[in-house]
């Protein structure tokens, strides 16, 4: 019969001196020092990304909007869906608000660009100026605003629009690139000065209380400081160095002392500046003649009226009789 192992013999004997090795309170701190260090590295990291992703957020400000009352009160005007995507489905909105027949400018458009922080329907005091000029107007809604598609707007976004706006007047409005005249206010002064660039040809630009180049404005906000808002940043809306070689035709309104960018603004300008104690400068007669002014001079004269001469029928003499 086998013998038992008591269970004491199965147990492996330790010496009474042996003990387990102490951990080195020097790699625990590393350990942990390492540990903060990658998890404030990620954190960083996920607030440039942040940034990134909703910088759109410090400088744009959309408005949307359901109304389908026309801004301006011209039983003409016509509320137009247009530039469709790859699924054949118009992404923005606008109005066609064309000038009386036979009024002053009725050979010209103006394409009027919004600022980044309120929709074509919050610009109505505007518009009934411009139109009261005797001028055609188109107004529409960046993608994000009005009654556009929604979405968040952006520098990238904002120009591609700009440029469906010009195409859509060009291709079902037949009007040629000199007889364009883009419109800009805000932000929208540095989507003017682009199409103005790219369409060379165009009649003049007009630009009003211009923000843009917000580089330096979102570097001293408070809430980015730490970040590498320089290599972030890309809806910066850039102006003056546009502007600072664009030679065509500019009016250039301000409320106030002109800011630099238009003092820095290459030549032929016009240069306007609105004294703030007197209201909103829209509904002031200098703003009217202003923009008249600045669209005789950029009009190419009319035509001479053409002479057509018919010729003149002489009576045959009377036979003699015979």
């Amino acid at each position: 019969m086998p013998r038992s192992t008591p269970p004491s013999a199965r147990r492996p004997s330790l010496s009474s001196g042996s003990r387990s090795p102490d951990v080195d309170p020097r790699w625990l701190l590393k350990a942990l020092v390492l540990t903060l260090l990658f998890a404030l590295l990620c954190g960083y990291a996920s607030l440039c990304v942040l940034f990134y992703q909703g910088q759109w957020q410090f400088v744009l400000h959309p408005v949307t909007s359901t109304s389908a009352q026309p801004p301006v009160a011209a039983a003409s005007a016509e509320f137009v869906r247009f530039a469709p995507n790859e699924s054949a489905v118009p992404q923005l909105t606008g109005w066609w608000i064309p000038a009386a027949p036979g009024a002053t400018h009725a050979q010209a458009t103006i394409l009027y660009l919004p600022s980044g922080d309120e929709s074509v329907a919050a610009s109505s005091t505007l518009l009934t100026a411009l139109h009261g000029i005797g001028i055609n107007v188109f107004a529409f809604d960046y993608r994000g605003y009005g009654q556009s598609i929604p979405t968040h707007p952006s520098q990238r976004n904002m120009t591609q629009d700009s440029e469906s706006a010009w195409r859509y007047l060009h291709a079902f409005r037949d009007i040629a690139d000199d007889k364009i005249v883009p419109y800009g206010v805000g932000v929208g002064t540095s989507l003017a000065t682009h199409l103005a660039v790219s369409h060379p040809a165009s009649l003049g630009v007009i630009l009003e209380s211009p923000r843009a180049d917000l580089l330096e404005t979102v570097r001293h906000d408070r809430r980015v400081r730490i970040l590498p808002v320089r290599l972030l940043f890309h809806d910066d809306f850039p102006l003056a160095a546009t502007l600072s070689i664009l030679h065509t035709s500019k009016l250039l309104l301000s409320v106030g002392e002109a800011p630099p960018v238009f003092q820095e603004a290459a030549d032929p300008k016009i240069t306007v500046e609105f004294r703030p104690a007197l209201g909103p400068f829209y509904t002031q007669s200098a703003f009217s003649e202003a923009v008249s002014r600045f669209l005789d001079q950029s009009l190419p004269p009319p035509p001479p009226p053409r002479l057509v001469l018919t010729p003149r029928t002489t009576p045959a003499p009377p036979r003699s009789a015979k």
